[in-house]
């Protein structure tokens, strides 16, 4: 399977570059459904998540609560490096798993963090989405109502946006239009059939 990593920072329009390429037939492996899949009630790993921060972790029908988990971790350096060093691995092999079984000319695997952990390991090539700062941090306080100090604090957990840039294999722009997107997709798509097919073909 040939294998895009799909990544950008916070706010930057990863979902909806992921979805134009579904509809063109490309399978999207999502890491944050493998970030919750890893924790649902009942897990092993919230169970660790539980005894180490406390019952407050845990909403009132044993799910994870996820705003409270947040606060602690972008609170201290020390809490979100366990947090990873515990849910990373488990994340890993839920998507390798996934990929395992993919079908479809290609895989996108739509990752936040492709490039500061080994998920990039996993893919043929990178596709960044990029945004600027200041179109990031707008977005993502009118999506998800963070404030711009809690979404500033997300991305200083991600790489600067240049170092990013500096990692791509291809870059999307996504400061405009959904037109504008739709169209570099389109020939995103024309160009990662070909390389899969020569994937294919030299693996034959």
């Amino acid at each position: 399977m040939y294998v895009i990593g799909l990544t950008g920072g916070i706010g930057s329009g990863k979902s909806v570059v992921a979805q134009y390429f579904k509809r063109l037939g490309a399978e999207v492996i999502d890491a944050d459904i493998a970030a919750r899949k890893v924790v649902e009630k009942g897990s092993p790993a919230l169970t660790k998540i539980v005894e180490h921060f406390g019952v407050e972790t845990l909403n009132s029908d044993s799910t994870l609560n996820r705003a409270f988990l947040r606060t602690q971790i972008f609170n201290s350096p020390q809490e979100r490096l366990w947090l990873e060093a515990l849910l990373h691995p488990l994340i890993q092999t839920w998507i390798q798993h996934a990929l395992s079984i993919a079908v479809g000319p290609y895989t996108i695997l739509e990752t936040p963090l492709l490039l500061e952990t080994e998920q990039h390991l996993l893919a043929d090539r990178i596709l960044v989405v990029d945004t600027p700062e200041a179109l990031q941090i707008r977005r993502a306080s009118n999506r998800d109502n963070n404030i711009e100090e809690q979404i500033r604090a997300i991305m200083k957990t991600q790489l600067p946006r240049e170092e990013r840039r500096g990692k791509a294999d291809d870059i999307l722009d996504n400061s405009g239009s959904l037109d504008h997107i739709e169209r570099q997709v389109t020939e995103l798509h024309h160009k990662y059939l070909t390389l899969a097919a020569q994937k294919k073909g030299a693996g034959t």
